[in-house]
C-alpha cells in the first residue's frame, strides 16, 4: 500500500475532500489534532475499526474514541446526554476533553471494546474538525502509531510507523498540546480515567467534585479492563529503557547523575531528559532540555518528541519526575507508562 501524503495548508480543501472520501469508504487516514495525531476510520463501520487494531498492532481490548464535529452529534452516539456532559461541552468543546457515558446501538462493539460505555470528544484543529465533515461520520482514532510506541506529535512521526500500513497522512504541522485528551467518565461519579490538557481543577470549576482513577499512576492488572485508551502497563515507549527519577528537584538531579555514571561505566550509552532548572548539573553528560519544571505542560508538549528522537540511539533515557498536580499529572502519567513504571528514588 501507498501511503499519500497531503499538506494541510497548501493541499487543504482538496485534500480533506479526498481523506473524507477515504475515510467513508472504509479506509485509513492519520490526521493532526491539537493533542497528537489520529488514525481514524469510520466509527460506525465495525470492519473499518478493525482495520485500525490491525494496522497498528493494537490489542483488541483497548477501547477508541469517536471524534465528532458538532457537539449535537453525541446523540446519537450516547443513549441520552447528561447534564454534566452539556455543561462540559459547553466549557471545553472544542478542545482535549473526551467525555465516556453509555453508548447507543449504532456504536459498534469494535470501538468499545466491548463495554456498554463510548468515549467522544469534539477536537479543536480546524484541519481534523473539515475531516470530520468531509467524511460525514464519527471517525474513531487512536494514536497514530505502531501500538506501544510514543505518540505521533508531527506528520513524520506517523510515517515512521505507519507508512504503507495506512492510506494517507494528512501534515498539519506539531500539535499544540503534545499529550492526548483528557478522558472523563460520566458513569457513576465524574472520574478522571486518563489526565490530559483539562485538569482536574479546570473541570471541577464547572460540574463540582471530580475524581481520579488509581490507575492513572499503576499500572493495571491482568484482569482489569481497560475503560479508556491509554490505561496498559506499557505504552508511549522507545526503544530504550527509561528510568523515572522521584523525589526532590536536588534528589532527582543527584540520582540521575549517579545512576547515569553507573550505567556508562557498564557500557550503556545514556541521555537525560531534563528541564530547564536543572540543566547546570548535568555539566559533562549528555542532556536533551525538555521544558519548565514549573511549567508541566512544557514537557507535555515535548516528551513524545523527545523520546521519539533518542529511540533506538541510545540504551538507557533518564528523565525526571515532577509533582501530580494539575498538568503534572498528565506528564507523569505518560512518563512512568513509557517507563514501565521504572521508579527510582533516594
Amino acid at each position: 500500500m501507498k501511503t499519500e501524503v497531503y499538506n494541510a495548508t497548501t493541499q487543504k480543501e482538496n485534500g480533506t475532500n479526498i481523506c473524507g472520501r477515504i475515510i467513508r469508504d472504509g479506509g485509513l487516514v492519520a490526521f493532526p489534532t491539537e493533542t497528537v495525531y489520529g488514525l481514524g476510520a469510520n466509527g460506525l463501520d465495525g470492519d473499518a475499526v478493525r482495520r485500525i487494531f490491525e494496522a497498528k498492532g493494537r490489542p483488541q481490548d483497548n477501547p477508541l474514541i469517536l471524534h465528532v464535529a458538532k457537539k449535537s452529534d453525541v446523540k446519537d452516539l450516547w443513549q441520552h446526554v447528561p447534564d454534566d456532559a452539556r455543561r462540559l461541552m459547553d466549557a471545553f468543546w472544542p478542545g482535549p476533553l473526551t467525555l465516556i457515558f453509555l453508548k447507543s446501538d449504532i456504536v459498534p462493539d469494535e470501538v468499545t471494546a466491548g463495554l456498554p460505555t463510548v468515549a467522544v470528544r469534539m477536537p479543536e484543529h480546524k484541519t481534523a474538525l473539515a475531516l470530520i465533515r468531509a467524511a460525514g461520520v464519527p471517525i474513531a482514532a487512536p494514536s497514530a502509531n505502531l501500538s506501544g510506541k510514543p505518540s505521533p506529535t508531527a506528520a513524520e512521526h506517523v510515517l515512521d510507523d505507519m507508512d504503507g500500513r495506512i492510506d494517507a497522512v494528512i501534515d498539519g504541522g506539531a500539535c499544540r498540546v503534545g499529550v492526548e485528551s483528557t478522558v472523563l467518565s460520566l458513569v457513576g461519579k465524574p472520574t478522571i480515567l486518563r489526565p490530559g490538557g483539562i485538569t482536574r481543577e479546570m473541570l471541577e470549576q464547572v460540574i463540582g467534585a471530580v475524581e481520579v482513577s488509581p490507575a492513572v499512576l499503576r499500572p493495571l492488572s491482568e484482569d482489569e479492563p481497560a475503560e479508556s485508551p491509554g490505561m496498559k502497563h506499557k505504552h508511549y515507549a522507545p526503544d530504550a529503557e527509561v528510568v523515572v527519577a522521584v523525589g526532590s528537584v536536588r534528589k532527582i538531579a543527584a540520582i540521575i547523575c549517579r545512576e547515569y555514571d553507573i550505567a556508562e561505566a557498564m557500557g550503556k550509552s545514556c541521555i537525560i531528559l531534563g528541564t530547564k532548572q536543572t540543566q547546570s548539573c548535568y555539566h559533562g553528560m549528555r542532556c536533551d532540555i525538555i521544558g519548565d519544571r514549573d511549567e508541566p505542560a512544557s514537557l507535555c508538549r515535548e516528551l513524545f518528541a523527545a523520546l521519539r528522537r533518542h529511540s533506538g540511539k541510545v540504551d538507557m533515557i533518564f528523565a525526571e519526575g515532577v509533582p501530580e498536580d494539575d498538568s503534572g499529572l498528565a506528564y507523569m502519567n505518560r512518563l512512568l507508562r513509557a517507563a514501565g513504571f521504572n521508579i527510582i528514588s533516594d
